[in-house]
């Protein structure tokens, strides 16, 4: 059996593990990864409208992975609309980057659940391979964490890059054409980077479960032999 400091070790990064696959689950769960406003471009241009006159034509817009929504203003009041990203709106979008994206959180909450497994076995038993001891857990702490990376930097070439916000303000909009006046990411993007986080705590525990601490032993004390103990 693992030492006592081990046990707490790996009992740590099993629970941080589990924590990692609850956040990347809540995240793939919610629409709103990005929220933003739009100008309805159109509509103003038709009234030439100023300043004071462009909040009737400037909506909001939120979206996740899978779907999202908006509320689009061109100068009669707000319409709210909802939108699913697949089938149909993934084809308007950088597909394959789309794809890559949910591929690569599938992968992360996968590999946590590893960690965590693998965890689970070490606090139980010795192991008697690499791939089962630290040297494993490293392993799929390093697969989750970077496949998190992964995801937070796909998502936002996604948006920066391919012009995300705006291609999906524009789906299915033959009259009027919106414009992207401000981007937020919201809290399921940075529920990816915390589960990046996390595994980068574990892979600093599985480093200090490897530092062998010096342990203190008592001297023995001489044992004093007569000639009674030699006949004896």
């Amino acid at each position: 059996m693992p030492g006592a400091f081990k046990q707490t070790l790996f009992a740590l990064i099993a629970a941080s593990s589990f924590a990692s696959f609850v956040l990347i689950l809540v995240a793939m769960g919610t629409p709103k990864w990005m929220t933003g406003k739009i100008l309805c471009k159109t509509g103003a241009e038709l009234v030439n409208a100023t300043d004071p006159e462009l909040v009737k034509f400037i909506g909001e817009i939120y979206y996740g992975l899978f779907g999202g929504g908006k509320m689009r203003k061109c100068g009669l009041g707000g319409r709210r609309s909802k939108f699913t990203i697949f089938p149909h709106l993934v084809k308007q979008l950088n597909t394959t980057l789309h794809v890559l994206i949910v591929f690569f959180l599938c992968a992360a909450f996968s590999f946590a659940l590893a960690s965590l497994g693998f965890c689970i076995f070490n606090i139980i038993k010795v192991p008697y391979r690499a791939i089962q001891g630290p040297a494993g857990i490293a392993l799929w702490n390093f697969l989750a964490g970077g496949f998190a990376v992964l995801v937070v930097t796909s998502f936002m070439a996604a948006v920066k890059l391919h012009n995300l916000t705006e291609r999906i303000a524009n789906f299915r909009e033959n009259v009027f054409q919106f414009v992207i006046l401000e981007e937020q990411y919201e809290d399921s993007f940075w529920l990816c980077v915390a589960s990046a986080a996390v595994h980068g705590v574990n892979l600093l525990l599985v480093a200090i479960s490897g530092i062998r601490f010096p342990t203190l032993k008592t001297k023995t004390e001489e044992a004093n032999v007569t000639a009674e103990d030699i006949m004896y």
